[in-house]
């Protein structure tokens, strides 16, 4: 994987500084009421406002989370910045609430909050992993249980596709295409260094599958070292600091004839709109 080699034996110096509480699930009340969605989702209220905003698609979420399976098993957690693990002090993460972002479960049960509130869902496994489950980690025909937080909702970022009328198209040996919006003037993108960037990530129909404009949140990546798909690590390398990009990626330099189903299709081209902002 990027700079590993394969079959690579690894070799890690470990020094143990903490060991902390852990993730607690929610406390679920005796006589807590188990409702559920016409979909099929379980839900449980943890912490009720009903006079929170609720989500909006396309725009920002903030939330704190656990995910497990049944037996308790520990799937995923929002990031841990304090001793005190429980989901009361982890700090909220940021996502773009829209309909093709994750899992379909996953869009659904944030529909049903308002901010401020906390829920348990449970997932049915049509609206999660499926029949086959993901890679080992995820058994076959799992439900998915969530306790969410819902911190804020912020109003979507209306995104601006880049003006490419009149302007050429190059192509270069690999089979990328990219036409230059903009010209900057700073310092050359190269392997090795760290490059930041903000983008729009779109399909051929124009439906949006990602941008860092909606989050507010240029991305940080050392180029050149398999980070990130083989678009980009040729894309990007062709930019200088104000650049405006539009680069039009192949399956083959992208996510290949599988996609990265349910966001990406089989066979997909991708076209990302992208400004280096900064290179160090």
């Amino acid at each position: 994987m990027g700079s590993i080699p394969p079959n690579s034996t690894l070799i890690f110096d470990v020094e143990l500084l903490d060991v902390s509480e852990g993730v607690k699930p929610f406390e679920i009340k005796k006589h807590a009421d188990t409702l559920k969605s016409p979909n099929g989702i379980k839900y449980i209220r943890v912490l009720e406002n009903k006079k929170g905003i609720k989500p909006i698609d396309s725009g920002k979420v903030s939330i704190r989370y656990v995910a497990y399976l049944e037996d308790g098993s520990i799937l995923d957690a929002s990031a841990d910045h304090s001793s005190n693990a429980d989901t009361n002090h982890r700090k909220p993460v940021s996502i773009i609430f829209a309909e093709n972002q994750g899992m379909k479960g996953w869009y659904e049960s944030i529909k049903l909050m308002h901010m401020g509130e906390k829920t348990r869902f449970i997932v049915p496994y049509q609206l999660a992993y499926g029949e086959e489950g993901y890679k080992g980690v995820i058994p076959p025909k799992s439900k998915i249980i969530y306790d969410l937080e819902l911190v804020e909702v912020k109003a979507p970022v209306k995104v601006q596709f880049y003006d490419v009328k009149g302007k050429d198209t190059v192509k270069t040996v690999s089979g990328l295409k990219y036409i230059l919006v903009k010209k900057g003037t700073g310092a050359k993108a190269e392997a090795g260094k760290t490059v930041k960037v903000h983008y729009t990530g779109f399909l051929a129909n124009g439906k949006i599958f990602d941008s860092s404009i909606q989050r507010d949140e240029p991305i940080e990546f050392p180029l050149g070292e398999g980070r990130v798909i083989k678009g980009w690590d040729e894309g990007i390398a062709l930019m200088n600091v104000g650049d405006k990009l539009r680069l039009i990626i192949p399956y083959e330099l992208a996510y290949g004839e599988a996609g990265r189903p349910p966001v990406i299709p089989a066979k997909a081209e991708l076209i990302f709109d992208v400004e280096l902002i900064e290179v160090k």
